[in-house]
């Protein structure tokens, strides 16, 4: 099969913040059956290319504007990692599956910790925006508009919330390792 006639797949699957762990092995398991991940799309959205079966480990990190892309891709180039993309601050690697265990990015909880305190710290940035959002929006008994927006509103600030919660138990969670 020549390159024009590659089979792709897209996949609509969603994955939380402190959900990473079981996004890689999803994407470990698409690429142990010949569908490896070429790009990605909006949030939940992926794209595969068709190709031999072959254990890929697939890692995520999540970075901030403050780093030197430069000197960090550096890094994970000469750990033997393939930058697949980004995606609203998410970085997405593979390298193949190493048998003596070389396959994380983070080999101490502290570290995966830091990664869940910077996005922590990012989304905490957002929040009063959200608040202040939730609390401006005009009287919903003058118009429908306001109504449908002041709950999809209350709706996304909740799960704004929800969210730093999880992240914050999965800090947790990893201080007990």
């Amino acid at each position: 099969m020549n390159a024009m006639e590659k089979k792709t797949l897209r996949r609509l699957k969603w994955f939380f913040a402190w959900q990473d762990d079981q996004e890689e092995e999803w994407l470990r398991d698409m690429a142990r059956k010949g569908w490896h991940l070429s790009a990605l799309g909006l949030p939940g959205f992926y794209t595969f290319t068709h190709g031999e079966p072959q254990d890929v480990v697939y890692r995520l990190d999540f970075t901030t504007p403050k780093i030197d892309m430069d000197e960090y891709m550096q890094l994970f180039r000469d750990a033997g990692w393939e930058h697949l993309g980004s995606l609203a601050g998410w970085q997405y690697f593979r390298k193949p599956a190493d048998v003596e265990g070389a396959n994380q990015i983070y080999t101490d909880p502290e570290s995966k910790i830091q990664r869940y305190r910077r996005l922590l710290g990012y989304l905490t940035l957002f929040l009063p925006i959200m608040i202040v959002l939730f609390t401006r929006i005009g009287d919903p008994s003058s118009v429908p508009f306001f109504s449908v927006m002041k709950l999809f509103s209350a709706v996304v600030l909740i799960f704004f919330a929800y969210a730093m919660v999880r992240i914050l138990m999965r800090i947790n969670q990893l201080r007990r390792r």
